[in-house]
């Protein structure tokens, strides 16, 4: 296996900033809008940019949910005992701008899954899509996100792992490629 870091340190730090700077062009004080994060490893991008924003906006209410998203998956019947996760969205979504957040897009099958389950709380004016990694020519779904941390040109034997300091011990963005 070959790893090669993409961003961590200080440089990851800015790019959730500069998220945050350009979420604020588009939503001014967030009254009308919130972010979603999709579970697994989306919520932990979902709640670094609620965290930012309110540092950013002091006084703001920003409101910041996690959507599960297992029995929406189109593959979902072909994998081994699934363990779903938890949904925690306590505000009502119909007629707001919803922002959903990801780690990483790659097929866009998570993103088509999450629009699925997001139908069961309502109706939004609108739905945008934030992923901090794009990995780009490899989508089965036209998905595109509105906002991106990085871009990644990669192969389907590779993967990449995004790494959180509140789960591992440090921000980093790794691609992984097989040497075989």
């Amino acid at each position: 296996m070959q790893n090669l870091t993409l961003l961590d340190g200080q440089k990851f730090q800015i790019t959730l900033q500069r998220l945050c700077r350009q979420l604020i062009e588009n939503h001014n004080d967030f009254s009308e809008s919130v972010l979603i994060g999709i579970q697994p490893r989306g919520i932990y991008l979902a709640k670094r940019i609620a965290e930012e924003l309110r540092k950013i906006l002091p006084g703001k209410t920003i409101l910041q949910g996690d959507l599960d998203i297992t029995f929406y998956r189109d593959d979902f019947r072909r994998r081994d005992q699934l363990v779903p996760n938890q949904t925690k969205i306590d505000f009502i979504i119909e007629g707001k701008k919803v922002i959903m957040m990801d780690d990483v897009l790659w097929t866009g099958r998570t993103i088509r899954a999450a629009m699925d389950a997001l139908q069961a709380f309502g109706r939004p004016e609108k739905i945008e899509l934030l992923a901090l990694v794009d990995r780009r020519y490899s989508r089965h779904i036209p998905v595109e996100a509105d906002y991106v941390g990085i871009e990644v040109d990669s192969i389907a034997s590779q993967k990449v792992v995004v790494s959180w300091i509140e789960t591992d011990g440090e921000d980093r963005i790794t691609l992984i490629s097989d040497t075989k």
